[in-house]
């Protein structure tokens, strides 16, 4: 099976409320979001982002627009006004979390860019 990356198939948007970053992850179709239920999952997430985040990670489903709300906790070394790191509002945490790998089978692929191009832009 293929292995791909995220910002190849996806799209993602990400923001701070204090110490915490909450990542929305949008999928072009349906069968991409099943692809992502099964794995981008909260866990694979947290390993990802490996030592950035301190807290848990809480993932939500939105199956209705194809996507997912994650949830951070501990994720900003204090806060945006609290904090010395470069991205202290975590709005790069979207563009990250899209560095992911998972693997999507070559017909779903076919699929896919027929709905969206590289660029994340529908066609």
């Amino acid at each position: 099976m293929p292995k791909i990356l995220l910002k190849d198939i996806a799209q993602a948007r990400s923001g701070d409320k204090g110490n915490t970053v909450n990542i929305g992850l949008f999928a072009p179709s349906r069968e991409l979001y099943e692809i992502f239920a099964q794995q981008v999952t909260a866990e694979k997430v947290k390993e990802h982002f490996q030592e950035l985040i301190e807290g848990e990670v809480i993932r939500y489903e939105v199956p209705t627009i194809n996507a997912f709300n994650f949830i951070l906790k501990g994720a900003l070394n204090g806060g945006g006004s609290r904090s010395i790191r470069i991205d202290s509002l975590g709005k790069c945490f979207g563009a990250n979390l899209l560095r992911m790998e998972i693997e999507v089978p070559e017909g779903v692929l076919k699929i896919s860019n027929q709905t969206v191009n590289k660029a994340g832009v529908y066609v």
